[in-house]
Parts: structure tokens; sequence; C-alpha cells
């Protein structure tokens, strides 16, 4: 890896594959739903969407014939706590790529127009969330355990404030936190790093701005239950407890921890879920680590007949696993199924774009694929049992369940499970 920072602030950090014939690369900005405010919720998403919706030299279907004409890719999405604007081409049209998310970045004219147009999109795509009760569930747990910390919102934003954006709100959002220092440049492929930061350069020389003033947020509640009917088949649930942080010394263990619990066909819940009982057809554990706290979720899809059972099961293993940890079998597969994974994803370009993009983004230090491999060998059986100590120990579980209205009393069996 090579970095380069400009000097208005603006980072740069490039890894040279020679043996490709793309470049992937992506212009990552610090800001995501948890930088906004009460009457901004949704603000980051909605500039994401606008662009792409024309500059004062492209239209937006000329952004996007641009890159289509080289067989390449343009996208760009929103986090709760980044934004990433990003293109894979054939390495032949690196400057191209460069000219047209720069021009993106710092033209786009932010037409009143096309923002009352792109509410209307935003809005569909808020329904299709809704429409989507695995999704729903995910967002609902983050909720109920990190409110009022605005990472416990969302990213789309709510009808009523997708529809309030005015083109200056937005234009008065985007000169406070799209600045220099709050943007990384990641590159990958078949490059040179001077390359890239003379072609940086010549588009950025003039882009001026500071950094916004550190945010305080309020400390998450940490618990809370939620339940929404819907004319579905099954009952879609997730337990959750709070997590622990990207910079938690404890982040390697919960990894392993994680792969055991719920990571793959071969892990606990799967194995006692589905394969012995034949409860669920999904279910999995997962963790969404942030830069100050956390949370720890498990899913699960079932009948409604089954969903108590299945929530009983749950905090079960999870119980099982604050009191014994692994077994060594467990342990080592688990620890060997997280090696495994992270070599092959190596092999994706865009992974290692976005790879170098966040240890810059949460001043991580970009490890090895040799060091993490060593941090993964180093947890032990007594790591795990401590680490599911902190998450599931005298914990009460918040429950979030999307089911169909026909399921009588099993709202109150469920909410007693979760107590």
């Amino acid at each position: 890896m090579q970095k380069t920072v400009l000097s208005n602030g603006m980072t740069i950090v490039t890894e040279s594959i020679p043996y490709v014939r793309s470049v992937t690369l992506g212009f990552w900005l610090k800001v995501g739903s948890r930088h906004e405010g009460a009457s901004q919720y949704g603000m980051s998403h909605m500039i994401e969407h606008m662009m792409f919706k024309g500059t004062g030299r492209r239209t937006a279907r000329q952004i996007a014939e641009t890159i289509d004409a080289t067989g390449g890719q343009l996208n760009a999405f929103t986090d709760k706590e980044h934004t990433c604007y990003y293109g894979k081409v054939p390495d032949q049209h690196l400057a191209l790529l460069i000219d047209v998310l720069a021009d993106m970045l710092q033209n786009s004219t932010f037409d009143s127009g096309e923002l009352e147009k792109e509410k209307c999109v935003v809005l569909e795509e808020i329904r299709m969330y809704e429409d989507s009760p695995d999704d729903l569930v995910h967002e609902a747990i983050a909720e109920r355990l990190l409110c009022p910390h605005p990472l416990g919102r969302g990213v789309l934003g709510t009808p009523s404030s997708v529809q309030s954006f005015q083109r200056e709100d937005l234009l008065d959002y985007l000169t406070k936190q799209y600045v220099p220092p709050s943007m990384i440049i990641s590159a990958v492929g078949n490059i040179s790093h001077q390359q890239v930061v003379d072609a940086i350069e010549g588009h950025f020389s003039g882009y001026k701005g500071v950094s916004p003033a550190p945010q305080t947020a309020p400390v998450p509640n940490g618990q809370g239950d939620f339940v929404r009917m819907k004319d579905i088949e099954q009952v879609h649930l997730c337990l959750g407890v709070p997590g622990l942080s990207r910079k938690d010394e404890d982040r390697y263990v919960l990894h392993v921890l994680d792969t055991a619990l719920g990571g793959g066909m071969s892990s606990r819940l799967f194995q006692s879920l589905r394969e012995e009982k034949g409860l669920v057809y999904s279910t999995y554990s997962y963790h969404s680590c942030y830069e100050d706290l956390g949370l720890a979720g498990i899913y699960a899809g079932t009948s409604p007949d089954n969903a108590a059972s299945v929530t009983d099961l749950i905090k079960l293993e999870c119980q099982r696993m604050a009191g014994k940890g692994l077994t060594p079998d467990e342990l080592n597969r688990a620890k060997e199924q997280m090696k495994g994974s992270m070599l092959l994803s190596l092999e994706n370009m865009a992974t290692r774009m976005s790879r170098l993009a966040k240890a810059e983004l949460y001043d991580e230090g970009l490890l090895s694929p040799e060091e993490i491999v060593a941090k993964i060998d180093a947890v032990t059986g007594e790591d795990v049992q401590r680490v599911a100590e902190r998450l599931f120990g005298n914990v009460t579980f918040s429950l979030a369940l999307v089911g169909p209205t026909y399921w009588g009393q099993l709202n109150t069996l469920i909410m007693e499970t979760a107590g």
C-alpha cells in the first residue's frame, strides 16, 4: 500500500496489482446517517442520489453512458458512518473514471426539478424496504438497541423527512460535510500510485474546506422490543444485545465467536435450528461494529407456531456459549473458516479497495493478511467464552419481530420469552 495526503487534507491510498487489467477506485467520505441532525434524517442518502442527476458538464444520462461505454461500472452507497462513490473500469480508462467522479462531487447541479423526482425514487426505496420483513427486523433491532444514538436510525430517512428536503438544505449539508479532510480516495488495480495522485491533484487543487466539529451523541438505551404485523407467511425475528466497537481489543475474538455461533452451515445455530430440529430455513448471527459502539444480533425466519421455540433455542445457544465456550474442534473450525474466507475475499478488487479505505476511515492501520491470520490464530477458547459472557451473560435480549396478523396470543408469548 502507498499513501499520500494532499495539502488540502485529502488522503489517497493505492495498491498496485499489475496482473489484472482493471482499476477499482472509490471516493469515500466520513459522513453517513449518524452525522445527521433531527431535521436531516436521510439527507446523506439523498445527496448520494443527487450526485448522479447531472453536473454542469454532463446530464444524468451522459454520466451513465460515459462509464457504460468503457464496459465498466459506476455506483455509490450510503452507510451509517460513511458514503462511497466508486467505479471499476479497464485500466486504460482510469483518467476518465476519476474525471467523472470528480465532476459529480464538485459540479453536481442539484436541480430542484430533479430533486422532486428523486424524492419519489427514495420514497419507493423506503416502501420496498417496508416490503422486506427480513430487512425490517434488522433495522428495528438496531433502533431498539442503539437509540437515541443516531446510529440507531436507518439510512433512508422517513417519508416526511425526505419530502421536507429543499435544494438549499442539501447544499448546506454538502458544504459542511463534503470537505477534503473527510475524503479518502482508494484505488486498486493495474495502476501506479503517482498516476492516481497526479490525476486527483489535477481535479481537486482548488477543493477546500475544514473538518466539521466533533459530534456528541446520547448514550444508547440498549433494550426494548418491536413487533410489526404484516400479511406474510413467516415470522421474521431478530434477538440482539449491545456489541463491541471497532476499537475494542476483543474484536477478533468476536469474529471467531460469531462464526461459530451463526456463521455458516456448520455453525451451532444452523445445526441446531435447521439440521437437528427442522424449525427454520434461514438463520445466522451477525455483528455490527461501529467506531464507538456495536450490536450483536441473531436472525431466524420460521412459522408462527415455532417462533417461541426458536426464540428459546437461540437464547439457549447463546447462554451455552457464555457458560461453556466452544469445543476445541469448534474453535479450530471457526478460525480456519475465518482465515479461508478472508484470503478468498482478497481475490475481489472491490474488497481490497474497501479494505484500504476503511483502514484510513477508522485510523486503524492496514494489517497484512499474515498479521490478520496471526490475530485469528491467537484467539483461545477462554477468550471466546469470556467475550460470550460479556455479550450474553446476565443480559436482557431485545427482540424485533415481523409476523402475520393471524398468530393471536403468540405476540404475548414471544414478548415473555424475550424478557
